[in-house]
């Protein structure tokens, strides 16, 4: 098969029976089996049941017979193992599919395997003890950043042309930084969590994915987005299909430019530049940038955001034991996770309310901000990809990743408090090859914003051309 096709020209080549959805299957296969050795994205290949599937009678959706991969967290697959990264739940088995996984089959995806995340998805990179490193393709020896790593690396190393991700704190835009693909985060309740949950996290986490394409990014969303019965909220429904939004011209739009981090943590001279050039490419393009930031107390942000994730992280810890019948412990969890954990049980129930107080008050000052603007243009990371091990916990400091993970990704996180829709592009590598994002929020439920400017900027500086060195020598 050829070597660049997003999912929507794979779909194409199968309606038009140009290839069968066998061939793309065992395409992706051959992939897998060449370049995973060095990256080691998929951790559970699915390949026996992929096949089966591609000579089955597949769902006529818009995807009909695309390979795709599947991160090991939340989206559970009926008798498909779910190990979230840790050992704790090496031997868990869903028996259900979740209501994102029913609706990816049903837009005719085939999964052909499973993607490495760092334990619980509580960090900015994939390097969990359980698989071991997912690897950069741009740079073997450096982060894929996280929490959505394995499926990033996997997309940009051309395995897939878009893979299952989610997002709590940066997990889809932060690795989609790192390896120079597209990522958005929808809005707060875009995609349903259901069955098995309302909301993790207060309302952090959303579900979608990593593409190399602005208009895959938006036709999964087409077919994933929406409630399910049961749901405690939701976003509210577009007006028309984000595909169609992604053919639609943006209009001028008014951006604003903050390349300070909010937390007063350094930011890279390369993710300035990135900012910037992003910043000078939409002016070219028309519309009009000028530099402002919110009044955000970055004190106050960290503060209130680490109360629902220590408490989140003992809720995961203690639900997930109950779910898979093995209770949490220092020898089957990684240090973090448990120090993070017992954190948690410190918090009262008095300082998570109020912690939640001051998280809405934050995304009111936000929203009174945005009231003057389309789009905040940040850079997406304060760091380009860091080497391997950057996040390693020193025996008698469990907690110290977190404080390595503030000053890596300071940016990405408030929208994960306002709930917004916020978008990774890429469109800059450094002058050592790797890819540095260009960070893009808009307002709460106004996705269409976002990929409307997105594709302008892809078709402006095309990307998906631009392939890693693991991609080449292949």
């Amino acid at each position: 098969m050829p070597d660049y096709h997003d999912a929507t020209a794979l779909a194409e080549l199968v309606k038009t029976k140009q290839a069968s959805p066998l061939e793309l299957v065992d395409d992706a296969i051959r992939r897998i089996e060449q370049v995973n050795p060095a990256l080691n994205a998929v951790i559970l290949p699915l390949f026996e049941q992929a096949r089966d599937a591609a000579r089955g009678a597949i769902p006529d959706g818009p995807f009909r017979g695309v390979p795709y991969l599947v991160k090991d967290i939340l989206a559970a697959c009926a008798g498909v193992p779910m190990t979230s990264g840790s050992r704790m739940l090496k031997d868990y088995v869903p028996d259900h599919d979740s209501e994102l996984v029913r609706r990816l089959r049903r837009a005719g995806f085939i999964f052909v395997g499973k993607t490495n995340t760092p334990e619980f998805g509580f960090l900015p990179t994939t390097e969990p003890v359980l698989f071991g490193a997912t690897k950069n393709p741009w740079n073997l020896g450096h982060s894929v950043g996280g929490s959505s790593g394995g499926s990033s690396a996997a997309v940009a190393a051309r395995i897939v042309p878009a893979a299952h991700a989610n997002d709590g704190g940066g997990s889809i835009r932060i690795p989609a930084s790192c390896c120079g693909l597209f990522g958005l985060k929808p809005t707060r309740g875009r995609i349903t969590l259901g069955p098995d949950l309302g909301d993790v996290m207060g309302g952090f986490v959303v579900e979608h994915a990593v593409t190399l394409s602005v208009r895959d990014s938006a036709a999964i969303l087409d077919v994933t987005e929406g409630p399910m019965p049961g749901d405690p909220y939701f976003a509210p429904r577009p007006v028309r299909p984000y595909v169609e939004e992604a053919r639609t011209a943006p209009g001028r739009l008014r951006i604003a430019l903050s390349t300070r981090a909010a937390t007063g943590v350094p930011v890279h001279e390369d993710c300035v530049a990135a900012a910037r050039d992003a910043a000078r490419l939409c002016e070219s393009l028309g519309h009009h940038v000028e530099e402002r930031e919110p009044p955000i107390s970055g004190d106050l942000l960290m503060q209130a955001f680490m109360v629902p994730w220590a408490a989140g992280a003992t809720a995961t810890l203690d639900g997930l034991g109950m779910l898979g019948g093995v209770a949490a412990t220092r020898d089957n969890v990684e240090p973090l996770s448990f120090a993070l954990a017992e954190l948690g049980r410190k918090h009262s129930a008095a300082a998570y309310l109020m912690s939640t107080t001051f998280l809405q008050r934050i995304a009111r000052e936000v929203a009174r901000f945005m009231a003057d603007y389309d789009v905040w243009l940040t850079p997406t990371l304060a760091e380009p990809p860091p080497p391997l091990g950057s996040f390693d916990a020193p025996p008698d400091s469990p907690l110290a990743p977190l404080l390595r993970s503030g000053a890596f990704s300071p940016f990405t996180p408030i929208q994960n408090v306002t709930g917004d829709p916020a978008m990774s592009v890429p469109l800059y590598w450094n002058a050592a090859g790797l890819p540095v994002g260009a960070h893009f929020a808009a307002r709460y439920g106004e996705e269409a914003t976002l990929f409307r400017l997105a594709a302008e900027l892809e078709a402006s500086r095309p990307w998906i051309e631009r392939v890693p060195p693991v991609v080449a020598s292949a």
